[in-house]
């Protein structure tokens, strides 16, 4: 008695659980509580396949370094001529003076040692250093540069807010994405694919802006746009602005970004707060450059350019613009999420309609009352009232393998469904186990109550035995496989607990309480 009495508390508490983590997805308004997340091929959504443009992250490698030579050198006080890029991915050093060249050498020594030289020539009198990346290290930013994005886009995802996304990377330079459910496509696809490379850059004032537009750029400075975009014509304009290339502060010391409203104009607009360094730099910058314009750029556009007043201290900064308010909202997360190390590009974009996920929800629904029925009846004429038990222990067992997919917050897809209707076969098959031995032990002529025992007992062993080896097989898939292969692994680890459970404690305080009656003298079985 004292067993049946701890086994009867343990399968109500199981139960009550499991009604209240499966009733949001049978009536959404009955229970606040999450419901089973459906995946991509049930409920439609957004598959994407993105290419990482690896050549850029070397290119904005090596534009870092050679940004680091050149203030070494004005550090050092080094005379040089210039300091180029030459194909995307080398450095172009000249020196006119022979002393400077050595100079230049002995500084390359000690702080760029890792640099390649590639050749060493005089032409004019003026004496050019060519030099690139080594192949290792090249190799190494382009591995960093994917696994980057890839943690990069995941953080963008988990704060656009997508229920159980799949991102995972794909050969050497993909990532497959899928976004169950989502509806606006081509936010989500801005979302993921802005570089947001935040940077704060000097306007110059001093020269003419018409002259650089008509082709004549002064040496170190860039022409960007600010794009304006009215609301209400939905006209386009684009305002240009005469930058110095050199970048002063970019967003790589941002702690947060959050949007806020303007009480003078309500508009939305971006505040920004930058960690103790990236404070430091910017109350520097701003002190040096009191009434000149600082024009705040993001991916190589003006977003806008204020006159600073002031020295600003605190390490905050706001982005202006003619922003909605969930361009607001996107424009922090990405800010927040930090820049892509490269530019992505679309490879592969389907989206899953819903309509195709009711038809395999449908289809899926329907193949598993099939199976069921199919197993339900085999089971009451084979095996007459102990087959109803079984049964019963069945449509728990799939209450449990609903309400652990609802409690863990794990997705529903095709291939869990097919999970789901091979447990069906597992579940039964424990019992199969069970009741075949108490048929032996009854054959043998003991009393139901010692054939009941003995088949439990002989038959616990081989039922754990043949459950944590497929439970086994379950875990390895779900560790190593892909997003289908998951999803198989997810409802086939909960069925294979749900069935022991049923089978073995469920089932068997069933038989307990029949016993009880001491007047059962046979067992329909």
């Amino acid at each position: 008695m004292k067993n049946f009495s701890w086994k009867l508390a343990l399968v109500f508490v199981v139960l009550v659980t499991a009604i209240i983590y499966i009733l949001p997805s049978l009536k959404p308004n009955l229970w606040p509580h999450k419901q089973i997340n459906l995946g991509l091929d049930l409920q439609g959504g957004m598959h994407l396949v993105l290419e990482v443009d690896t050549e850029k992250a070397l290119e904005s490698t090596i534009e870092r370094i050679s940004q680091e030579i050149r203030e070494q050198l004005k550090r050092e006080r080094i005379r040089h001529v210039a300091i180029d890029r030459v194909d995307g991915v080398k450095i172009s050093i000249q020196i006119k003076e022979e002393d400077s060249y050595a100079k230049v050498q002995a500084l390359l020594d000690d702080e760029f040692r890792d640099l390649r030289e590639l050749s060493n020539r005089t032409v004019a009198g003026v004496k050019t250093i060519l030099m690139d990346i080594p192949d290792s290290d090249r190799d190494q930013i382009e591995r960093l540069a994917v696994d980057q994005a890839l943690e990069t886009i995941r953080n963008r995802i988990d704060q656009f807010g997508v229920s159980e996304p799949d991102i995972r990377r794909q050969g050497v330079n993909r990532i497959l994405i899928q976004l169950p459910g989502i509806k606006d496509t081509q936010r989500a696809k801005d979302l993921i694919g802005k570089t947001a490379l935040l940077e704060f850059k000097l306007v110059d004032d001093t020269q003419s802006l018409d002259s650089a537009l008509k082709g004549s750029v002064p040496p170190g400075r860039e022409i960007l746009y600010q794009v304006d975009e009215d609301p209400e014509t939905q006209r386009t304009t684009k305002q240009p602005f005469l930058l110095k290339k050199r970048t002063l502060l970019t967003g790589a010391y941002l702690t947060d970004a959050r949007v806020q409203i303007d009480n003078q104009f309500n508009e939305p607009y971006v505040s920004i707060n930058f960690d103790k360094k990236g404070a430091r730099i910017f109350e520097r910058v701003t002190g040096e450059n009191v009434n000149k314009r600082l024009a705040i750029v993001l991916d190589n556009s003006v977003y806008s350019a204020p006159v600073i007043q002031e020295k600003i201290a605190g390490g905050q900064a706001r982005i202006t613009g003619r922003f909605t308010t969930e361009e607001a909202r996107d424009l922090a997360i990405v800010l927040r999420a930090g820049a892509l190390p490269a530019p992505v590009n679309v490879l592969e974009e389907r989206t899953v309609g819903p309509s195709l996920g009711a038809d395999s929800i449908s289809k899926g629904l329907i193949s598993m009352c099939i199976g069921g029925l199919l197993v339900v009846v085999f089971m009451v004429l084979y095996y007459k009232t102990a087959g109803l038990i079984a049964d019963l222990a069945l449509i728990l067992n799939i209450l449990l393998i609903g309400a652990g997919l609802a409690g863990f917050q794990a997705t529903l897809t095709l291939p869990g469904i097919a999970g789901i209707i091979l447990t069906i076969g597992m579940a039964v098959d424990a019992n199969v186990i069970i009741f075949e031995r108490i048929r032996e032990e009854i054959a043998l002529g003991r009393t139901p109550r010692a054939s009941i025992d003995a088949g439990y007992d002989r038959a616990t062993l081989t039922i754990l035995d043949a459950n944590v080896t497929t439970l086994i097989a379950a875990v390895v898939l779900f560790q190593f496989g892909t997003g289908p292969v998951k999803g198989f692994a997810v409802t086939l680890s909960l069925g294979v607990i749900a069935s022991m459970f049923t089978a073995l404690i469920l089932s068997r305080i069933i038989f307990d309480y029949i016993l009880m009656n001491r007047k059962v003298k046979t067992l329909s079985i």
